[in-house]
């Protein structure tokens, strides 16, 4: 058996993974982190009620570790042991909360109320008792609100794994919705080389005004072929791929697990190709009017591509749901108006941007600097006596 790395690996397993995710490498930094500190909690000599909490700590922090290793490439399309981490992640650090000594507990309020307004709704009833123990306490925590702290943190984060759980499951959607119309689209092409009266669908008469003209403007050439219809799928995909990318733009970076992003750049792929399909049977059986004849195979295939262009018309309403659901996790440090959905805290008032006027007084105006003049008196409201000089 292989000696263990002690650069890489200590005695609890932890400090590297090799082969991952950045979001991994930084889970499992944050992991060691929490492992050192139940280890000095259990060091220090707990009593038998904190001993448990030690004990199921412990329990919390392998299992994470665990679900770490055996995070493969189609494990994270299933979010299984994402979620699975960053359950036990939480538990740990409500277990540590309860456990760390009143000296460090006096400085956890502000980390704890952070993550409370990140995740909690501004009318909980924790929040608004934790907010104003912090604010009577100067920020300070004693130990009779121990509690009030671990409850919070714990609802916080149940809330938090709450959001990612939608993106989790809108992700999986989109993968299922790609596999769907991959699927749809290769059946569609299989079937083409199977019939060859599916390739004159694709084709066009020389004189559309003439209704027994045969066929023979194709996408290849003048016979139909079942390599025509591949073409077209293929050239629906090639638009719907370069409309993919500049779509791009509006996408904002992601440090979370799940990726949304990617998985609505493959769903354009499949639906480019059944757009152009379907565009293309449309032009073929005289739907548009006005667009009942293609004189060349460039124009068909010129179509083709343009269709697939168009179904950005058809995933554009996906992007923003997906967008949505991604500025729903909140995290700190997250620009301003990231939250732009979310109610306003009662009690509480926007801070005044840098440079702004003082407030003025009502009945009162400030009259501009004249030049040469000095500073002009402000007015006095008609009905009040002049102020003394």
């Amino acid at each position: 058996m292989a000696a263990r790395n002690p650069l890489t690996h200590d005695d609890d397993g932890d400090v590297a993974v090799h082969r991952t995710s950045a979001w991994s490498q930084r889970i499992a930094a944050h992991v060691a982190d929490l492992q050192g500190q139940i280890n000095r909690v259990a060091c220090q000599g707990p009593t038998a009620p904190d001993a448990e909490y030690v004990k199921k700590a412990d329990t919390h922090l392998g299992a994470a570790r665990q679900a770490l290793r055996r995070r493969g490439a189609w494990d994270r399309v299933r979010g299984k042991s994402t979620d699975t981490v960053l359950a036990n992640l939480h538990e740990a650090e409500v277990a540590v909360l309860r456990l760390v000594p009143e000296a460090e507990l006096r400085w956890k309020g502000l980390p704890v109320l952070v993550q409370a307004r990140l995740h909690l709704d501004p009318e909980d009833a924790r929040l608004q008792h934790l907010e104003e123990v912090l604010s009577r306490s100067g920020a300070q925590v004693a130990g009779a609100d121990r509690e009030l702290l671990a409850q919070a943190l714990h609802a916080a984060y149940q809330a938090e794994e709450a959001e990612r759980a939608r993106v989790r499951y809108f992700t999986r959607l989109l993968c299922a919705a790609t596999l769907i119309m991959a699927l749809i689209a290769v059946g569609f092409a299989l079937w083409a080389l199977s019939e060859p009266a599916v390739g004159t669908r694709f084709c066009f008469p020389e004189d559309a005004d003439d209704p027994n003209a045969k066929p023979t403007i194709c996408p290849f050439g003048k016979d139909p072929s079942w390599q025509g219809v591949w073409f077209v799928e293929f050239c629906g995909m090639l638009g719907a791929a370069v409309a993919g990318s500049v779509s791009l733009r509006k996408v904002r970076g992601s440090s979370g697990p799940y990726h949304v992003a990617t998985a609505l750049l493959l769903l354009r792929l499949p639906v480019g190709a059944l757009t152009a399909v379907i565009g293309i049977l449309l032009l073929s059986g005289r739907f548009f009017p006005g667009l009942t004849a293609l004189d060349t195979s460039t124009q068909i295939i010129a179509w083709a591509i343009a269709f697939g262009v168009l179904q950005e018309s058809v995933t554009r309403a996906v992007d923003r749901q997906g967008q949505f659901l991604l500025e729903n996790v909140r995290t700190p440090g997250r620009e301003p108006g990231g939250d732009a959905g979310r109610k306003e805290r009662s009690g509480r008032k926007p801070p005044k941007p840098s440079g702004a006027p003082p407030a003025q007084r009502p009945g009162r105006r400030v009259l501009p600097r004249v030049p040469g003049r000095g500073t002009r008196k402000a007015a006095t409201p008609p009905g009040q006596p002049p102020s003394p000089q």
